[in-house]
């Protein structure tokens, strides 16, 4: 009972930060991030994955080629941790979903004591025109369910970002991170991509297509004005999710 009277509480208070955070910020552009390291950030995490027994193989001193370069001279791919290489982002999804279900169930029950102790008299003397020892107990229940309900969903995303190498993993995959922040007429556009990528499917130009990325996070929001109109109301929301018809 404590916790209910004390979630309302807690939740205006947040409300009322948030309302006076934005009061402050009126006619303020929203802010962009400093540049920063991210292994630096306080919710920076190394990234570990289940790695194949290692191999060693032996270099030979008089050799002139390196494994893994695709230039005899130089190779000009990203391969250590900090060095920079594009993501090439061309996602186009459609996906269209349909359900419909009916349901309909009725019930009719009846059930009687015709001779309970001798006790069914005693009722009949209460009510003799209305007692039915045979049919002392009658209930009956008919329910109707209908649910139509339709997705449809159409998502095309094309860019290009940069991305830093952030750690190399024992096996040789490189974990990435890249942010990009864009501001325009006070509304701030956010892409970040995270994921391991093998330093082989990286092309000659320095670039590597989105679905060549394991365990991939890519985030594409905004924050700023036309983001807030779009979100309904904390007290929506938390409406919502609360009501229970």
């Amino acid at each position: 009972m404590r916790a209910l009277l004390i979630l309302p509480l807690v939740l205006a208070l947040v409300a009322c930060t948030s309302t006076a955070e934005k009061i402050k910020n009126i006619g303020k552009p929203p802010p962009i991030t400093p540049i920063e390291n991210p292994v630096q950030r306080p919710n920076y995490r190394p990234v570990t994955m289940p790695m194949p027994t290692p191999s060693y193989a032996a270099r030979e001193k008089n050799s002139l080629w390196a494994s893994g370069r695709s230039t005899f001279f130089k190779d000009q791919r990203a391969s250590n941790v900090g060095d920079i290489l594009t993501v090439l982002i061309d996602i186009k999804d459609e996906a269209t979903l349909d359900n419909k279900t009916e349901r309909t169930r009725t019930s009719d029950d009846n059930a009687g004591f015709e001779s309970f102790l001798g006790l069914e008299t005693q009722v009949g003397k209460v009510l003799p025109d209305a007692v039915d020892p045979a049919s002392l107990i009658g209930f009956g229940s008919t329910s109707t369910t209908a649910g139509d309900g339709s997705v449809e969903r159409e998502e095309d995303i094309k860019l290009k970002m940069a991305a830093l190498i952030t750690q190399i993993l024992p096996n040789g995959n490189m974990v990435i991170h890249g942010r990009q922040e864009v501001l325009v007429n006070f509304e701030k556009r956010v892409l970040e991509i995270d994921g391991v990528i093998r330093p082989e499917d990286i092309s000659t130009g320095n670039t590597i297509s989105y679905e060549q990325i394991a365990e991939a996070r890519i985030v594409y929001g905004g924050q700023g004005h036309i983001t807030d109109i779009q979100q309904p109301r904390y007290g929506q929301q938390l409406y919502d999710i609360v009501f229970p018809f």
